[in-house]
């Protein structure tokens, strides 16, 4: 909804293809333990469905069937936590963390582009998504942050502020893409909104600002920007298509998705390592 889709016919294979890949991780945790087969098959299965959907045109350009049920695998708490471990000179823990979610992100880029490999389809660099209006944002941004936060078994006690706190979020983040501001701009805007309220919100009912900070931003990861600017890098390796459209798409979209990312991180990190270091004061003020 998030991005645009506009046929119920997609949306139900997008339902499909998530929870055929969520049925796909449980199965091979039973035989495996490693971290990154259980993402790249999940991502394998929704690129292979993504392209029999354009192989039987029900699937846009925008090539939403393939790429929406892999924006669930990304792992954005490894990302927050590692540049919170960094923003606190804890280098090589922070370094691990990145390092680890990058792995993650290949893994799913590969099985995503292997998938639609198969039936010789392709990501699209380049395509615009389409806007939503306001109330179906902000409902469609409720949803994702109540899913994630079920994905990753958050108690029921804790699933009412990250919520609330993402649907005003990304009213705010809609508003500043209306009046003109970049994508990384609203995502700044955005997550510096949530690290404002949901710091102290963490500190006062004992949650983990991680958790419950990250869940309510969670549909603003650039996933999708990735898995094109992978595209891209591999269509410019095999010289198959090679024109300056594609390198300069490519370039962008990994440019926009640095940005964004680092947009995220430092407004989330910023308003937790302020707020925090003023309720310590305070607290040793009072003591």
């Amino acid at each position: 909804m998030l991005f645009g889709v506009q046929h119920p016919a997609a949306v139900v294979l997008i339902i499909f293809s998530a929870a055929a890949g969520a049925v796909v991780r449980r199965f091979l945790v039973r035989y495996s333990t490693n971290p990154l087969l259980q993402p790249f098959c999940a991502a394998l299965l929704a690129g292979i469905i993504g392209a029999l959907a354009v192989r039987y045109q029900l699937s846009s350009s925008l090539r939403l069937i393939a790429v929406c049920p892999c924006m669930i695998l990304v792992p954005g708490p490894h990302v927050l936590n590692g540049m919170i471990d960094l923003a606190a000179v804890r280098v090589s823990l922070g370094a691990a963390r990145l390092i680890y979610a990058g792995l993650i992100i290949l893994a799913i880029s590969a099985g995503l582009l292997l998938g639609l490999s198969l039936l010789n389809v392709s990501l699209p660099i380049d395509e615009p998504g389409r806007p939503v209006p306001l109330w179906l944002d902000v409902i469609a941004a409720g949803v994702a942050v109540a899913a994630y936060s079920i994905f990753f078994s958050t108690p029921l006690r804790m699933l009412g502020w990250p919520v609330a706190v993402g649907m005003l979020a990304h009213a705010l983040r809609w508003w500043t893409l209306s009046v003109g501001a970049g994508v990384a701009t609203g995502a700044l805007v955005a997550c510096l909104f949530v690290g404002l309220v949901l710091t102290p919100v963490a500190r006062r009912f004992h949650m983990p600002f991680a958790a419950i900070g990250f869940a309510s931003v969670v549909s603003m990861i650039p996933g999708v920007f990735l898995f094109r600017m992978v595209s891209g890098l591999m269509q410019l390796a095999t010289g198959s298509n090679t024109t300056l459209q594609l390198l300069g798409g490519t370039l962008a979209d990994g440019l926009i998705a640095i940005s964004i990312t680092l947009a995220m991180s430092f407004g989330l990190i910023v308003p937790k390592l302020v707020l925090n270091r003023l309720f310590d004061r305070a607290v040793r003020s009072k003591s």
